[in-house]
């Protein structure tokens, strides 16, 4: 048995049937919806962050084995390892290594594994500590590829991913990315996008009403209503009225 078997069968014996069926309604797992087939044994987050403590010298080899698990949870806790090992390894790069040599291997094996990373929760716990953290001092044109990709996750990968950017209060690339993704089809996408705005807005209210004023007419009413949520509430409801 394998590292990672190991682990995906002591989280097994961590799952609970009730909170599974909840899960599973929850992350809409059901025909046609966007989690459809995914399977869920019913263990919350908490409980796999402090796994995932425990468990962070898990080689990477095994990290990407339980990333392959059907299993939502066990690829979820493969998630928060690597998160861990790539803050670990920034830490470090301070002193001790050249700066982002420590997470090219992460971040290169989290890209080879997007179809894996196929939920809003586990975009939203890994993407921006594990690319946009590696791509923060590099060329950021990876986000472009992503953003315009047929794949649902990788285009919240992009947008996800420059949340890092944005705690670094540097938007120009969210703001590029968000322009990219105005009309996806995705209400998935609608809500990350208008998120990555509104964090924008909180730090710079003036940039986010630089780039909303000539777009919020055509933007998804969802993205908007995202987007400007931290508003006051005057400033709010001239958008919601098309009075800006």
């Amino acid at each position: 048995m394998t590292t990672a078997q190991k682990i995906e069968s002591r989280l097994k014996k961590l799952g609970d049937e009730a909170t599974a069926a909840q899960s599973m309604r929850f992350f809409k797992t059901g025909p046609g919806q966007y989690g459809e087939g995914d399977l869920l044994i019913g263990i919350r987050a908490p409980v796999l962050r402090s796994l995932s403590k425990e468990l962070i010298d898990t080689p990477l080899e095994d990290a990407v084995e339980l990333l392959q698990s059907p299993i939502h949870e066990v690829r979820m806790l493969a998630l928060f390892i690597l998160v861990l090992q790539a803050k670990r390894g920034h830490a470090r790069s301070a002193t001790a290594l050249q700066a982002g040599d420590a997470s090219l291997p992460l971040y290169r094996a989290y890209l080879a594994n997007t179809a894996r990373i196929n939920n809003w929760d586990l975009v939203d716990v890994s993407a921006a500590q594990i690319v946009g953290a590696h791509l923060f001092k590099k060329d950021r044109k990876p986000l472009t590829r992503l953003a315009k990709s047929n794949s649902l996750w990788e285009r919240r990968i992009a947008i996800i991913s420059t949340f890092h950017f944005i705690r670094q209060n540097e938007f120009d690339d969210t703001l590029a990315i968000a322009d990219l993704l105005l009309n996806d089809p995705e209400d998935l996408m609608h809500k990350a996008v208008g998120w990555m705005l509104r964090e924008v807005g909180k730090r710079d209210l003036a940039a986010e009403e630089n780039f909303l004023i000539p777009r919020y007419k055509r933007m998804p009413r969802t993205m908007l209503r995202y987007a400007i949520e931290r508003f006051p509430e005057p400033l709010r409801r001239a958008y919601l009225n098309g009075k800006k």
